[in-house]
């Protein structure tokens, strides 16, 4: 049974950072795909970026620069650190398995920044 859980949200002010993580179990975590989403409240869910099994990484124009997403196949983890974030990054950030479609999904993490 493949479980994600995340950990590391709160409450930030603009301009501040979080490091996000994602602990996995349940699957060979070092060959797969891992992605982090986020959903705004009345908005769909949007990639926020993808990392391959070799390490290697994708982002959306939306945090293009400020993030940087990270994985330890020795600890079944999946980070994303957040640097200068912004009022519109508030969202529930969700992490996921796969590359173009998404199999396994964790029950998400809530960062709100405050202006």
């Amino acid at each position: 049974q493949v479980q994600l859980v995340e950990s590391g949200g709160g409450l930030v002010q603009a301009g501040g950072s979080l490091r996000l993580s994602c602990a996995a179990s349940g699957l060979t975590f070092g060959g797969v795909y891992m992605a982090w989403f986020r959903q705004a409240p009345g908005k769909e869910r949007e990639l926020v970026a993808r990392i391959s099994s070799g390490g290697s990484t994708y982002y959306a124009d939306s945090g293009k620069g400020r993030f940087t997403i990270s994985r330890d196949n020795a600890k079944n983890t999946l980070y994303l650190q957040m640097n200068s974030l912004k009022p519109e990054d508030t969202a529930v950030y969700i992490c996921a398995v796969g590359s173009r479609t998404y199999d396994y999904w964790g029950q998400g993490t809530q960062v709100t920044v405050s202006s």
